[in-house]
């Protein structure tokens, strides 16, 4: 069983920059999807960005597009997602996933936490305005 762990969350100031990464504990992470989501007090765990498990696409939610950025190293087993210009308003939990979706499954089932078997404990993002 794949264990994930996030790191890199903290405080940011609005319109800043910030990297979150999160490292798998073995190297079955390379044939895994990877995702990012977030969920804020009092709401629901929305999906952020994902990618699948070659590299070969991403997808992020409309909100983030243009600002963040999901990449991975599967030499070190670790996914990332840079986050330019945060808002107030994306101060969250960031999550990390993983899963075997399936190589012809379109975007929508990468935007789906139930596609993903896998979860770190999470990392809080405060975005002070």
């Amino acid at each position: 069983q794949v264990q994930l762990v996030e790191s890199g969350g903290g405080l940011v100031q609005a319109g800043g920059s910030l990297r979150l990464s999160c490292a798998a504990s073995d190297r079955s992470f390379s044939r895994y999807a990877m995702g990012w989501f977030r969920q804020a007090p009092a709401k629901e765990r929305e999906f952020v960005a994902a990618m699948r498990w070659d590299g070969s696409s991403t997808y992020y939610a409309d909100s983030v597009k243009g600002r963040f950025t999901i990449a991975r190293d599967n030499a070190k087993n670790t996914v990332y997602v840079r986050m330019n210009s945060p808002k107030h308003k994306e101060a969250a939990v960031y999550y990390c996933a993983g899963g075997a979706v399936s190589p012809f499954a379109g975007r929508i089932c990468y935007t789906r936490a139930t596609k993903y078997a896998y979860w770190g404990q999470g990392t809080q993002v405060t975005v002070s305005s």
